[in-house]
């Protein structure tokens, strides 16, 4: 089973959700996990 490639549209999508959740006051880790990325993932760059 192969990877997906998301669009650069979905990243950017994923990243403003991180970043909202952050200035909300949620931490970095608990708002990454909230969209659905593991911790391996966000060092690698494998999104949800």
């Amino acid at each position: 089973m192969g990877r997906k490639t998301y669009k650069a549209e979905e990243i950017i999508a994923h990243l403003r959700e991180v970043e909202v959740r952050q200035s909300q006051g949620e931490s970095i880790a608990a708002a990454v996990k909230a969209i659905g990325v593991t911790d391996q993932g966000s060092v690698r760059g494998t999104w949800p």
